[in-house]
Order: C-alpha cells, then sequence, then structure tokens
C-alpha cells in the first residue's frame, strides 16, 4: 500500500468503511463531476461556515444535494454488478440533486401559498425521502432504512393500531409527514444536517488537510521515539499512535488501517499473536473517538442536545479518555512482559529529536486548534482557521509543502469521507423527526425505567446490551443517535445529570466496533493481522473493558468534574480498579498467577471501583500491596 492509499484510507468515512465504493479515477467524465462537485461543497461549506450569509434550511438542502449526488455514483446500486447499474445510478443522483435544490428554489412560493403543499412539492418531497433512505441502506446497511421506515410507518398508520396507552398515536396525513421531513427545519434538513454540514463536515476536512500535509508518518514517528525501546514496544506504538490519530480523525475504523497498516506488522514481528495484535489496534482505535479535542460526531450531536458547549464535553472528557488508554497499555505491558516479548531494535527507532526537528511544524495546527477551543472560539471557526494553518505551516519545509493539487485533493477527499457519515446524519434526521413529532421517545423512556425498576445499574445494564445489540446493524454515530433519543432521558428521570446520561451512552455505543459477531473496527484489523476476525474481536474487548467500566463511574462519581481536584479521587481509584481487572484476565503480574491470587486482584479491583471513599481506600491499598508484594517476588527471583 502505498503512502498516499494509506493516508486516503486512514480518514474513511465510518459509516461506509465496510461498503466497496467506487473510484472516481475509473469514471471518466462522470469521475471529473464527482470531484468538481467535492470541490465545490467543500469550499461551499468554508464559505458559509466563516462570513457567507444562508438559511439553514437552505444551506442544509444544498449539502445533501450533493452528498446524495457523490453517493449515488461512489455506493453502487450492486456491489457484484457495479458497471452494470451505473447508469441507474447516474439518473438517481441526478434525481436527488434537483429534490434537495427544489427547496432553495421553492421554498418563497410554498410559504406564499400558506404551507399548503401542491401534487408537485408531495412528490418531490417524496422522492428526497425514498431516495436519502436508499442511500442509507448502500452506505450502512439494512438497520437504518428499516428503522426509518418503521418509525415513519408509526407516525403514519401504525400508531393507530397500537393498544390504548402510551404507544397509541392517531396518525398523521401523508402530506403533513412529506411536509415536516422535507420543508422543515424537523427532518432531513434539521438540527442533526447542521451538525453535518458543520461541524462534522469541517473537522473530517481539517484531517484530510492534516494528513495530506503526511502529518500521518510524523504522529506514528513520535510513537516510535517515545515507546519503541519498551517492552513490547510495537503495541505501545500502537496504543500512542491511534490515540494521537484518533483525536483527529475521529474515526476507529480508519485508525485501524492508517496506524495498524505499520504497528501490526510490527507487533506480530516481535511475537505478539496475530488475533492479539489485531486487538491492541482495535482497542487503541476505538479509544480515539473519545479522545479530545475532535471525538467523532457524536460529541458534537451532544453538544447540540445538551445545549453544554462542546469545549465543556472535550474537557470533562479528557480524563476518562486518558484512564482508557493507561488501562489498554497496562494490558499490553502485561501480556509483553508474560510473553518475555523484547523492544523495537535501535535501528527502527529514530530519536524524539530528529522526529521533531523533522516534523515540528504539524504542531503548529494542532495547537492553533486547541488554542483557539480553549479561548471560547467556535469549533467552526476553530476548524477553519486550522485549515488555513495546516496549509501555512506546510509551506515551512519542502517536502510537506502543500500546492494547489495538494490543497484540491485535500478537499476532494475530505468531501468523499464525509458522504457516508453524512447520508448516515441527514436519514437520522427522519427518526429524530418522527420520535420528536409523535412524543414516542418519552414513552419509551418511561418504559424503559419500568422495566429496570427505577435502578440506575439496571439501566446501565440494560442500554449495554441495547448498544451491543444496535452494534450489530449500527455504525457507531448512528448507535449514539438512537440511543440517546431512547434512553439518555430514562437516565435523567432517574436523578443522573444530562452530561453523565449522554457520556454513558456515547461510550457504551462504541462498543459496537469491538464486540462480536460483527465488530467493523476489529474486522479491519483481522483483515491487516490475518487472523480470525471473532478471535480478534474477543481480544480487542478484553483490552478496551474500559468502555464497559469506565461509564459506571459517570454515574456515581465525579469523574466527568473536569480538570479539577474533585476528579482526583475517582480517577485514581477508577485506575486502580481496572488494573485490578486486567490483572485477573491475564492472569500474570511478575508471575504466573493462580486462581486464588487472580481472585485478590480482582476483589480489590472491585472494592476500588465501587463508588464510596471507604471502600475506594481499601482497594487502592490493597491492590498497591498486591502489586508491591508480587513485583519484588518476581525481582527477587529473578536475582
Amino acid at each position: 500500500m502505498d503512502k498516499k492509499s494509506k493516508q486516503e484510507e486512514l480518514i474513511e468515512a465510518e459509516a461506509g468503511s465496510s461498503v466497496r465504493l467506487r473510484n472516481p479515477d475509473s469514471l471518466g467524465f462522470l469521475g471529473l463531476l464527482v470531484k468538481i462537485a467535492s470541490v465545490f461543497l467543500a469550499l461551499f461549506a468554508l464559505w458559509y461556515n466563516s462570513f457567507g450569509v444562508i438559511s439553514e434550511l437552505h444551506q442544509n438542502a444544498i449539502f445533501f444535494s450533493i452528498i446524495g449526488f457523490i453517493g449515488f455514483i461512489l455506493y453502487p446500486l450492486s456491489k457484484r454488478k457495479a458497471r452494470q447499474t451505473l447508469k441507474i445510478d447516474v439518473i438517481l443522483a441526478i434525481l436527488v440533486l434537483v429534490s434537495g435544490l427544489y427547496i432553495v428554489f421553492f421554498e418563497n412560493t410554498i410559504h406564499a401559498r400558506n404551507e399548503v403543499l401542491i401534487l408537485r412539492d408531495i412528490i418531490i418531497g417524496s422522492i428526497a425521502v425514498v431516495l436519502l433512505i436508499e442511500l442509507s441502506r448502500r452506505a450502512a446497511g439494512l438497520v437504518i432504512p428499516l428503522l426509518a421506515v418503521l418509525f415513519s410507518s408509526y407516525a403514519l398508520f401504525l400508531g393507530k393500531y397500537m393498544p390504548p396507552g402510551m404507544f397509541s398515536f392517531r396518525g398523521i396525513f401523508y402530506s403533513t409527514y412529506v411536509y415536516r421531513m422535507y420543508f422543515t427545519n424537523d427532518g432531513i434538513f434539521g438540527y442533526i444536517a447542521t451538525i453535518a454540514s458543520t461541524y462534522v463536515y469541517l473537522f473530517i476536512l481539517f484531517a484530510a488537510f492534516f494528513l495530506k500535509s503526511g502529518a500521518g508518518d510524523f504522529i506514528i514517528d513520535i510513537a516510535k521515539a517515545t515507546l519503541g525501546r519498551t517492552v513490547g514496544g510495537p503495541a505501545k506504538v500502537a496504543v500512542l499512535a491511534s490515540g494521537l490519530m484518533g483525536s483527529i480523525t475521529g474515526s476507529s475504523v480508519a485508525n485501524v488501517v492508517g496506524t495498524g497498516s505499520i504497528t501490526i506488522p510490527l507487533m506480530k514481528r516481535i511475537g505478539f499473536t496475530p488475533e492479539f495484535a489485531g486487538g491492541v489496534e482495535t482497542a487503541a482505535s476505538v479509544g480515539g473517538q473519545m479522545m479530545p479535542p475532535i471525538m467523532g460526531a457524536g460529541a458534537f450531536i451532544m453538544a447540540q442536545w445538551t445545549q453544554i458547549p462542546y469545549t465543556t464535553i472535550i474537557g470533562k472528557a479528557f480524563i476518562p479518555a486518558v484512564m482508557y488508554y493507561l488501562g489498554v497499555l497496562l494490558n499490553v505491558h502485561i501480556r509483553a512482559v508474560k510473553s518475555n516479548l523484547k523492544p523495537l531494535d535501535d535501528s527502527e527507532i529514530p530519536s524524539v529529536k530528529e522526529v521533531l526537528k523533522r516534523g515540528w511544524h504539524f504542531l503548529i495546527p494542532l495547537g492553533v486548534l486547541v488554542f483557539l477551543l480553549v479561548s471560547g472560539y467556535t469549533p467552526t471557526y476553530a476548524a477553519i482557521i486550522s485549515i488555513v494553518a495546516v496549509v501555512v505551516s506546510s509551506w515551512i519545509r519542502k517536502d510537506s509543502r502543500m500546492g494547489p493539487k495538494e490543497i484540491i485533493d485535500a478537499m476532494i477527499l475530505g468531501t468523499r469521507n464525509m458522504v457516508g457519515t453524512g447520508i448516515l446524519l441527514l436519514v437520522a434526521g427522519i427518526i429524530v423527526g418522527i420520535i420528536t413529532l409523535t412524543g414516542l421517545g418519552i414513552s419509551l423512556s418511561i418504559i424503559v425505567t419500568s422495566i429496570t425498576s427505577n435502578s440506575i445499574f439496571l439501566l446501565y445494564i440494560f442500554t449495554a446490551l441495547a448498544a451491543l445489540f444496535l452494534g450489530m446493524g449500527l455504525p457507531v454515530t448512528a448507535s449514539y443517535i438512537v440511543l440517546a433519543i431512547l434512553i439518555a432521558p430514562a437516565f435523567k428521570m432517574l436523578g443522573v445529570g444530562i452530561l453523565a446520561a449522554n457520556m454513558v451512552v456515547f461510550w457504551l455505543a462504541e462498543t459496537a466496533n469491538v464486540t462480536p459477531p460483527i465488530a467493523l473496527a476489529a474486522f479491519a484489523a483481522s483483515g491487516i493481522a490475518g487472523s480470525k476476525p471473532v478471535p480478534t474481536a474477543v481480544e480487542g474487548l478484553k483490552l478496551a473493558k474500559g468502555l464497559l467500566l469506565i461509564p459506571i463511574l459517570f454515574l456515581y462519581t465525579d469523574l466527568l468534574a473536569g480538570l479539577n481536584g474533585n476528579v482526583i479521587v475517582p480517577a485514581v481509584s477508577g485506575l486502580f480498579g481496572l488494573f485490578g481487572f486486567t490483572v485477573f484476565l491475564e492472569g500474570y503480574w511478575g508471575k504466573h498467577l493462580n486462581i486464588f491470587e487472580r481472585l485478590l486482584f480482582l476483589i480489590f479491583g472491585l472494592l476500588a471501583y465501587y463508588p464510596s471513599i471507604e471502600t475506594d481506600a481499601v482497594g487502592v491499598l490493597g491492590e498497591i500491596l498486591l502489586f508491591g508484594y508480587y513485583y519484588l517476588k518476581a525481582k527477587k527471583a529473578k536475582s
């Protein structure tokens, strides 16, 4: 795989990561149109997110038109007969383009008619809805379109046949449905579309520019230079590199493909099994979506729904994300020592000084991004200025300099990688619109709290199971949207804070990428590692156990207090608890542990995890004594 293709795959949109797309370079004039449309959309987004004046409805309609046009060209009707179905896809691409632009040109006419739809309005609106649902099928499988159809049917007629009670709904006229889903800010072109066309798209563009400048190699070299000489170095390099990369790209599968193509072969070479090597890359890549400053599309949706500033969310998410990565690093270290593995060869490890001398300028756009976010500027403004900073800083060194061709290529790549995610978020607007229209979300939340007997812990277990189930058919962002709508309100009914409720759902939605039988990130890693997918996913889940354990602390402690003193106790005790679970699962700390010794680590780990200052103290002290005792015992045995 050449350098260019690795960087392009590195920021592949997660929603389309398991789908074979057409290559625009092989489509001739049609491919040229796709590239022109991609550049236009990027320039349009940069314009309206900076100094342009345009209504949100028109902004989202144009975004929908171009994303839909590119989507039908890139996602074939039939993967096996992509060439034969191209003519059909071109027709559908033109239809979706027209259906999106229709509202831009005829909105005033519709208002002049007092929002009374005529037959033409209904036909065009119906085409837009149907084509979007079809696009979601191509980009993300059957679950999302089936949900959209099911919720639409409920609003139109199924609600009338429900038994009297909370789920009974009298239904709406079809013209009302089309009006709400197409002509207002409640459906396709609602606030989720706004999030997609502003925050999400701009940060995907930023990632494209950043990596097109050559920063991907710099990040991997930094990881090698800092951790390559430690025991099990390549695995720790994978953890650090994927964490750094994930904080920029916000995509688990993209991280696996990009960094995994380098780190997985290194891990296998020093002696890790293919399954464990794939599992390390999976767990490390999944954590990237919880690591600030970007955190993927879900963080922007969370900020919109909770009305909590995005900068506040990433500030409070930082400590839990660091805890997650420390847990993965300890697990890797224990496995490396247990297997008596060696570090990387010195000839493969660059010096930190050398790496920084060669690529220090890549830190400038990251510094600009963090500074602007912390200073209170909007994420859109921060993203745009950071994109400019990428281009300007690339001129510092000749080998990373971005000219007109590289800038255009970055726009094309960023737009291409927005298509899958954009389609997903647009169709989610249908589901959210129906839930808002019918009040279904409140009814489901009441049912869920009743099923779980008003117990926060039982509700947490229910949410974890629901996340695993949804993750079998939904990408992470879609899973978070569904869970946030249906279950987060149930947590709030039980007194959980709005941020904690959404952050629990956000973390649990990530389990979809590492949980068999369908785990996109793990399956991508297994393809690189040459391992079996399910065992790779199992190893990844063991390493990523923090996804299931750390959110419990969101519910019962001040772990989301942010960067202040209140976070110290839950962070420290939570880490010791996480380490205890890790030693229990690995069965090794200085020596192979018997079942009784492993249970000791587990018991003290549970005590450290339990949200009480007394149990925390006992658990942490117990873990320290166990760690120290077995460490000294192993050291004495070696001497």
